[in-house]
């Protein structure tokens, strides 16, 4: 299969990237759409001189929501399985 070639702009510089297939290349153009929004909120926000500053910034943003999400389905999972583990033993007490 043929990669594809895109050029991504982030912070305004330009990156050229190869994808797999047209969604790839839809989300990296949206990720750094998002990333350049963001960037430009910590612009007009805080008085950042250095634009790598902006972009540990936005690192760290998407970074820890991320690991946020993470957190939460880890404990959802452990819900899941107390409760499957509830339900089986109901059932052993029934037999």
């Amino acid at each position: 299969m043929e990669k594809l070639k895109v050029n991504v702009i982030i912070a305004g510089r330009t990156y050229p990237l190869s994808v797999r297939d047209t969604d790839e290349e839809q989300g990296l153009r949206r990720a750094a759409k998002h990333i350049n929004e963001l960037i430009a909120t910590f612009e007009q926000n805080y008085a950042v001189a250095d634009k790598q500053d902006v972009l540990a910034m936005c690192a760290l943003q998407y970074a820890s929501k991320l690991e946020i999400s993470s957190i939460k389905d880890e404990k959802r999972g452990e819900e899941a399985l107390h409760k499957i583990q509830k339900l089986v033993s109901l059932i052993d007490d029934q037999l």
